[in-house]
């Protein structure tokens, strides 16, 4: 059973326990009880907004630079289709790979996550902050981040024990040493990340290549209610009008409440938030004459925090919201790293991740799947980020720099035709 698993059951258990001794209990006692709780729960909001606010605003920044251009590219790649991912999965995973990287290696991954001049000690910090901040963000609201590392039992003895550490540290990563040849192994790390997303990942790993030598892995699950729910009775069907003009027909949620507004130049958006107001999913929706992959398209960093920002409130607005559920992947990132410049991270003869290894290492794979549900209760999604990391089948140098001998032979009888030397590459 893992860390996180253990925390929500333990959480479970209490509550069990906390209720059963209220029904025994006298008034006052609940009283007492009551008051101790909200209490806890006061100070550990209080401690969880003191770490958000803490969290190096640079590290928030460069994620959400690399969230719009990673997005941009998939959907470039997946046109007219959904597309669903958690960019800090994503970022989280590749930032304990770039613990390891080094030369253009790690300048290559610190321009595509737009690190900026942030050193490694500033980037682990900022993580760490940010995760500890999330771990009590909202009681109505389940968010987990969980962080692992599988490393091929014969290639443990290479791996630089100060990496493990940092991304223990600082990611609180898990570590496992296993058999990368067993099948017992993929099982386990598949029911690792459906632990970690609730069972809504299940699988993440068919099998395990002889050239791999550890896998970074990252999983995200999020649950939360509304903060102004939707009536179920009130959902009704009604067309949905794609981007060719032609319509399906939707379960239409809908909802009336105090929601904070934004009128764009060419679009509307609304916030609907989660538990106490502190975590809101954001929909913004483009005027009809204004395409979504345009939209998209002219979203900065800055663009979106403005917009974010620029939001009021409205008063009693009425919400209408499909339902929806979306599964995406398992998604292949190479091709999108390396369209953004993380090629060389994936080119076994110059990657270098001399940090993480006393062997020659590159990123063989970056694999991502998310999933979302949006009903009229809140939202579930989950996410899981696995990059492979393989050993570089780099072979020995055979480097014909001195003078050399020569023969070209017909290897079927083996007559040699042709006999030579050479000194002298240049003379004729």
């Amino acid at each position: 059973m893992t860390e996180q698993s253990t925390k929500r059951k333990t959480a479970s258990a209490i509550l069990v326990v906390f209720l059963v001794f209220l029904v025994g209990s006298s008034a006052n006692e609940i009283a007492i009880i009551y008051l101790d709780t909200q209490s806890r729960i006061s100070d550990a909001y209080a401690l969880s907004d003191e770490r958000a606010s803490s969290v190096d605003k640079s590290l928030v920044s460069s994620n959400t630079g690399f969230a719009l251009n990673l997005f941009k590219e998939l959907i470039a790649e997946d046109q007219n289709g959904n597309v669903f991912i958690s960019p800090l999965s994503v970022s989280i995973a590749l930032s304990m790979a770039f613990n390891g990287a080094e030369g253009t290696t790690r300048d290559a991954m610190a321009r595509v996550l737009q690190l900026g001049n942030m050193s490694l000690e500033e980037l682990n910090q900022g993580y760490l902050d940010l995760i500890e901040s999330l771990e009590n963000a909202d009681i109505l609201v389940q968010l987990s981040i969980a962080d692992s590392i599988w490393i091929r039992d014969s290639f443990e003895p290479y791996v630089r024990q100060e990496f493990t550490q940092r991304v223990t540290e600082f990611f609180r990563s898990e570590v496992f040493t296993r058999d990368f040849g067993s099948q017992q192994t993929v099982d386990e790390i598949n029911a690792w990340v459906s632990d970690q997303t609730d069972g809504k990942i299940d699988k993440m790993v068919d099998e395990i290549g002889s050239q791999l030598a550890m896998f970074l892995i990252n999983a995200i699950y999020f649950k939360g209610e509304w903060v102004t729910s939707f009536d179920e009775s009130a959902t009704e069907a009604s067309d949905f009008f794609l981007s060719d003009g032609s319509a399906v027909s939707v379960d239409m949620m809908s909802t009336k409440g105090n929601f904070s507004y934004l009128q764009g130049e060419d679009f509307t958006a609304v916030r609907l938030p989660y538990g106490r107001d502190k975590i809101a999913m954001y929909v913004f929706l483009p005027d009809r004459d204004v395409a979504l992959d345009s939209f998209v398209e002219s979203l900065s960093r800055e663009t979106l925090e403005n917009y974010v920002e620029g939001f009021s409130p409205m008063g009693s607005l009425q919400v209408k919201l499909p339902k929806f559920k979306i599964e995406y992947g398992v998604k292949r990132l190479n091709d999108v790293l390396k369209n953004l410049g993380m090629g060389t991270a994936f080119i076994p003869a110059e990657a270098n991740f001399g940090g993480i290894a006393t062997k020659q290492l590159y990123i063989d794979y970056v694999d991502h799947k998310a999933t979302i549900e949006v009903n009229e209760k809140g939202t579930v999604a989950s996410a899981a980020t696995v990059v492979g990391i393989s050993f570089s089948a780099v072979g020995p140098t055979f480097s014909v720099d001195r003078p050399f001998f020569f023969v070209i032979r017909d290897d079927r009888s083996g007559t040699v035709l042709f006999m030579g030397k050479v000194e002298n590459p240049t003379a004729t």
